[in-house]
């Protein structure tokens, strides 16, 4: 359907750009959607610290609080499928909405780690369902061509910029209570639900066929799609790891207010929100396998130099350069690595392909994040760490490598 045929139907006039105000709604929600799930994630980072000295916990259990989150989101994005659709797009997205809610308001009044954690495994299983539901509303609401690739771009870009502004609420949250970086996204996942339930499309139909659930890992079959799953679980994992140590070190041992712990951490994250809109184009300049190559190198290089280099202190000489490097590995790899999981194998199987990509990446933060999370409660030092990042990486820039060879440039992206 054309944006005028459209527009004609929802009784709105169109805009210049070719949408009318129902695409605008409906893109403002779904947005604003990525973005809370994106702050979910980067406003308790910080709070971690706070949580446990309130409550005594170990590195190894408060680190839950994050990678908790991440295990709820990689097996409902695996087993989600099947709900989606018996119920359909719409209800399981508005249904997830609500569950998120009721999550938020209960994770900010509980004090109890074992169900503090289940609250957050729950938003986990939430944010799983809106985002892929979110993907296939844009893919439903706007027409193929510029205007549905410009609807996944600005969707794009307010995930990237969520997790930057996460870091800065935390410090504003944190000044009040630990307890509102859990329990503040209840009121903005109401207020993003009920125009949801106003301006988002009806589905034409539920109750279709799945297929087994056998076929869901199928995809990784695959090599090129393999390497990408590995690559982003690595870069994935390795990430929220260090942003763990530098929070814990920062705040517990140098002494960082939440707030300065907050903009120190900016530099990881700022640059892929500023490059996301370019990062078409940057594929399309560069060959995709060596920009995944680069950024497996640059966050190894990062790594290796805090391997060296484990106390993290000064900020200048320690944590930034480990920072620049991290994220310059998301700007370099992150476009490309989702590129190719998008476009690898027969065109059946590349929804299956993009759920078993995006469950691996939050399974490199469930794996990461725990061991990190023993090594620093077995002692104070950084290095054990730095050293099982260091590996990590080095085995996502192994996984990397194959994609420089000559037969596998020549089957881009």
């Amino acid at each position: 359907m054309s944006g005028g045929a459209t527009a004609k139907a929802t009784g709105a006039p169109p805009a210049r750009d070719g949408w009318d105000v129902r695409h605008r709604a409906v893109l403002l929600v779904l947005s604003a959607n990525m973005i809370l799930d994106a702050v979910e994630v980067s406003v308790v980072l910080v709070a971690l610290p706070a949580i446990r000295a309130e409550l005594g916990l170990s590195p190894l259990t408060v680190q839950w609080l994050m990678s908790g989150f991440a295990l709820g989101f990689a097996v409902a994005l695996l087993t989600g499928v099947r709900l989606v659709a018996r119920l359909g797009t719409r209800r399981v997205y508005l249904a997830a909405m609500l569950g998120f809610a009721v999550a938020s308001v209960a994770g900010g009044l509980l004090d109890d780690p074992a169900l503090l954690v289940a609250t957050r495994v729950v938003k986990g299983v939430c944010a799983a369902l809106t985002a892929p539901a979110g993907l296939a509303i844009i893919a439903t609401a706007f027409p193929e061509g510029p205007r549905r690739q410009r609807a996944v771009s600005v969707y794009s870009l307010c995930g990237a910029a969520g997790f930057t502004a996460g870091l800065l609420l935390s410090g504003a949250l944190l000044a009040a209570d630990w307890r509102w970086t859990l329990a503040f996204p209840a009121p903005l996942a109401l207020l993003v639900l009920v125009p949801a339930l106003r301006v988002l499309p009806r589905d034409r139909s539920a109750g279709a066929p799945v297929r087994p659930s056998g076929a869901v890992l199928r995809p990784l079959r695959d090599g090129r799609l393999l390497r990408a799953a590995v690559g982003a679980a690595t870069l994935n994992g390795t990430y929220h790891s260090v942003l763990f140590l530098i929070t814990l070190h920062g705040q517990e041992r140098l002494g960082w207010s939440p707030w300065l712990n907050a903009l120190a951490l900016l530099p990881a994250c700022v640059p892929l929100a500023v490059t996301v809109p370019f990062a078409g184009r940057l594929t399309a300049r560069w060959d995709a396998g060596r920009l995944i190559a680069l950024g497996a190198a640059a966050p190894l290089a990062g790594y290796a130099l805090l391997l060296v280099r484990p106390e993290l202190s000064p900020y200048a000489t320690g944590v930034l350069p480990v920072l620049l490097l991290v994220g310059a590995g998301f700007v370099l790899s992150f476009a490309p690595l989702n590129m190719r999981a998008a476009s690898a194998g027969p065109a059946e199987d590349r929804p299956a392909a993009v759920r078993a990509y995006q469950s691996a990446v939050q399974l490199g933060a469930v794996v990461l994040l725990p061991a990190t999370g023993a090594l620093l409660a077995a002692g104070p030092g950084g290095r054990p760490v730095s050293a099982l990042l260091t590996v990590a990486a080095a085995v996502g820039l192994a996984a990397a490598l194959p994609s420089l060879l000559p037969s596998s440039r020549k089957a881009r992206p």
